[in-house]
């Protein structure tokens, strides 16, 4: 028999404390190991129970479910946190997943929707677990040394990603970016993936010259190059950024496989990687969106917009992609337009 999911839960409610145990505890592999009413009691117990995973309401008084999480970081790092709120918007959501949370849920929730988070964050995190003891030999080799010092852990990828464009999409990448390293202190990689027309390096101030994804591609086709500082341009802000290509055409030399190991190669250099993605399917963008941990979905109250929006995630539902993967994000939600939040939900 698998070994059972070890949560722990944190809220500040007794009765809320009381009715996840209860809920979790009809199910045959998922184990209740604590609870904690405050953020400090969480990272304590969470050093102490080893949980796989945290349940984290967000609004707690002493220290919020925000704040415990980035320190759960450093202090727990195998928990996965499952941040629950009864706030849904767009900010709660954002703030949670670059402070480390694995899935978000807004309150009320079904019991249903419950264990499938904590079963499909502790599936996630066990298979990273296992890439990451696949690779440490390897590297121990190549260093010679037959040493075996502690594994960094990948990063996080984002794909800022919508059916449709003038939604705002490369502007909340951008912001997300830059809250990410300025406000919480990550190591960021702000990527453009729409390698014909990006903008991101037009928000930025950021002249391209000879640093893009162009000049990086082949040299990765070749092996992994010594250093990305030769392809990234660092940021005031304290980002760095992988701009798209100098001119359309040479959008052709970015292939599926490419972007694929460009993400991977990021991954071991930054705590975030953020892409930029464009607002259509080619093969490209699909290996994106297969190779991203997050998919933030934007969207706007205008019909095409949302209509758009369906037909994607139609699409996401027909590739496999995992509950929670996929993060719709309502952006300029004026109900001046005619059409109301209630509407789209």
């Amino acid at each position: 028999m698998a070994d059972k999911i070890r949560v722990l839960i944190v809220d500040d409610i007794p009765e809320t404390r009381d009715h996840l145990t209860k809920l979790l505890g009809f199910e045959s592999d998922i184990e209740v190991v604590g609870s904690a009413a405050s953020g400090a009691e969480a990272i304590e117990l969470a050093v102490k129970l080893t949980p796989d995973v945290v349940l984290m309401d967000i609004n707690m008084p002493d220290m919020d479910g925000i704040a415990a999480t980035e320190q759960l970081a450093s202090h727990a790092p195998r928990a996965a946190v499952v941040m629950m709120s009864v706030q849904g918007e767009a900010d709660y959501l954002r703030r949670s997943m670059l402070a480390g949370a694995r899935e978000f849920l807004v309150k009320p929730f079904s019991s249903d929707e419950l264990t499938g988070s904590i079963r499909q964050v502790n599936l996630r995190e066990r298979a990273k677990a296992t890439r990451i003891s696949a690779s440490a030999p390897a590297t121990s080799s190549a260093n010679g040394t037959g040493a075996k010092g502690p594994a960094r852990e990948p990063g996080q990828v984002i794909a800022v990603f919508s059916p449709k464009g003038g939604v705002g999409r490369t502007t909340v990448a951008v912001n997300l970016a830059v809250a990410a390293a300025t406000d919480l202190g990550k190591k960021v990689v702000l990527v453009d993936g729409s390698f014909q027309f990006g903008d991101v390096g037009v928000l930025l101030n950021l002249n391209p010259k000879n640093k893009s994804i162009a000049d990086l591609v082949p040299e990765l086709a070749t092996g992994d190059p010594e250093s990305l500082e030769t392809f990234v341009i660092t940021h005031s802000a304290g980002i760095r950024v992988l701009l798209a290509p100098p001119s359309p055409e040479m959008a052709e030399l970015i292939t599926a496989s490419a972007i694929k190991k460009v993400l991977e190669t990021l991954r071991r250099e930054a705590d975030v990687v953020i892409v930029d993605c464009a607002a259509f399917f080619n093969d490209t963008t699909l290996a994106i969106l297969d190779s991203a941990d997050v998919i933030l979905t934007m969207l706007s109250l205008e019909i095409t917009s949302i209509k758009n929006m369906r037909l994607f995630l139609e699409v996401a539902d027909q590739l496999g992609y995992e509950k929670g993967k996929v993060r719709l994000v309502l952006n300029r939600a004026d109900s001046a337009l005619g059409i109301r939040v209630s509407d789209v939900e």
